[in-house]
């Protein structure tokens, strides 16, 4: 059986013309960012729960994130915050009166449930959705499928917002179609593209892309589940999202994650595997069946396929969920090698540094270049790079770098640039608090501020309206 330990191409084979230009589109930071620990199975969530959150410097890291991996010859682009605290969902629960009487009662009998309303983690844009790019699909559109999220109750709420987004943001039809979510039946958890990853061959621009799903849990023989924490993604949700992407089926791979792995909190594909292009960069631990995996993913892919294998002698899984190594960014810049742009937490983890420097310096794959960014309020609350970031693959371009063509249908809003970077800093300083406390959730203050905010933010931007308050 072949070893795939290293890489099986060289890097000459592994550069080359793209067939698709990306752009990745971040989450910007809500101004409710907070720590109340919601996620479970979240290790960084769970530890952090009850900290002083900095909601205006989340947000900031998140701009110059975004400046970093701009700066990388990557296009950028962002989508804006959802409206919280969610009043809708909290009167849904009963809550009735004015805003502030809302707020108040909600506090002093449901703290978690407000809690929940007021978090940002649809900052966390890997899941707001699945995409394919239009030479994948049949009717040669992208299409966009977001996520439900059913598996969290505070991330259950943001279906409905992120819709409204991503039509307003993708709102050219011809070119783009944004399908709701899956219907939230028992078998249907679906986490949005921190579960999928596309790849094709560099060396072939005729072979099919290959489209790679990764479940938690087959609700159709759930013997292999895992015991602590919840299963989020299911197969027949994958394959359901395959099916509304217009993929050809015989060109997508399924793949379980280790029931241990999400044990120890592996709670998303992206915290033990990143992809891009023809590389793999994984966890040994990360599925079941491991070798069934990559052979299939080798034979699908073609022969520029690159896995590239940390093992666990390397790497704890319980490392790789501290350090964020795999959900770091590896993005194709230019000259057609390869970024890993990683969290500060790896270079400050002696093991994770050490593999990072070890895959940079391997001639066998393109990864000629590691960036570390600080986005410590995001990873407090279990988020590192690639969790902040939606994978876009747009129209073939005619070069390495992104054409003109490939942008249009996209909002020109939420383009980013410097412009763009310096305006939403001024923004993001004039509404945006220094802290919050789980008590500060409960100000009505807060509520206006955000509505206020939001509603800058969209008339700046050019968006229709696209919150509930805007009517």
């Amino acid at each position: 059986m072949r070893s795939h330990t290293v890489c099986i191409v060289t890097a000459a084979n592994q550069t080359g013309t793209p067939t698709a230009a990306e752009a990745n589109f971040d989450g910007l930071v809500g101004m409710t960012h907070n720590y109340a620990g919601l996620a479970a199975g979240n290790m960084a969530s769970q530890n952090n729960a009850g900290r002083i959150s900095n909601p205006k410097a989340a947000a900031l890291q998140g701009i110059a994130k975004m400046e970093a991996v701009a700066a990388l010859g990557v296009t950028q682009c962002f989508l804006p915050p959802h409206e919280r605290p969610a009043l809708w969902v909290l009167r849904q629960y009963g809550f009735t009166g004015d805003d502030e009487r809302v707020l108040a009662d909600a506090h002093a009998n449901k703290p978690h449930l407000l809690a929940q309303c007021c978090s940002s983690s649809f900052m966390w844009s890997a899941n707001a959705g699945t995409v394919a790019p239009a030479q994948d699909a049949r009717d040669q559109r992208t299409h966009l499928v977001v996520a439900n999220l059913k598996s969290m109750p505070h991330r259950s709420i943001e279906p409905s917002s992120t819709n409204a987004i991503l039509r307003a943001v993708f709102a050219d039809r011809e070119r783009f179609v944004v399908h709701q979510a899956l219907p939230s039946a028992a078998d249907m958890g679906d986490e949005g593209a921190a579960n999928h990853t596309r790849f094709f061959d560099a060396t072939n621009a005729q072979q099919p892309a290959t489209h790679f799903f990764v479940y938690g849990i087959d609700t159709a023989n759930p013997q292999q589940r895992p015991k602590i924490h919840p299963a989020r993604q299911s197969l027949q949700a994958s394959q359901s999202i395959a099916k509304l992407l217009q993929l050809d089926l015989a060109q997508c791979v399924f793949a379980q994650q280790h029931p241990d792995a999400i044990d120890q909190g592996v709670f998303h594909n992206d915290v033990v595997a990143v992809g891009n292009a023809s590389t793999l960069l994984y966890h040994q631990d990360a599925w079941l069946d491991h070798d069934r995996v990559l052979n299939a993913l080798a034979e699908s892919v073609g022969k520029s396929f690159c896995p590239i294998a940390v093992s666990r002698d390397e790497l704890t899984i319980a490392e790789a969920v501290s350090t964020y190594l795999f959900n770091s960014q590896l993005v194709t810049t230019p000259d057609g090698t390869m970024t890993l742009v990683c969290p500060i937490e790896v270079e400050h983890h002696d093991r994770a540094r050490a593999v990072a420097q070890r895959i940079q310096g391997d001639p066998r794959n393109s990864i000629s270049r590691i960036l570390y960014l600080d986005v410590r309020e995001s990873m407090r609350n279990g988020g590192g790079p690639a969790c902040l970031r939606l994978r876009v693959p747009l129209a073939p371009p005619s070069g390495l770098a992104p054409s003109i063509n490939s942008l249009r249908g996209i909002h020109p809003g939420c383009i980013f640039n410097s412009q763009r970077a310096t305006e939403l800093r001024l923004w993001i300083e004039q509404w945006y608090p220094n802290q919050l406390t789980p008590e500060d959730l409960a100000d009505p203050m807060l509520l206006k501020r955000n509505r206020d905010a939001l509603d800058s933010l969209t008339q700046q931007l050019g968006l229709p309206a696209i919150y509930p308050f805007q009517g």
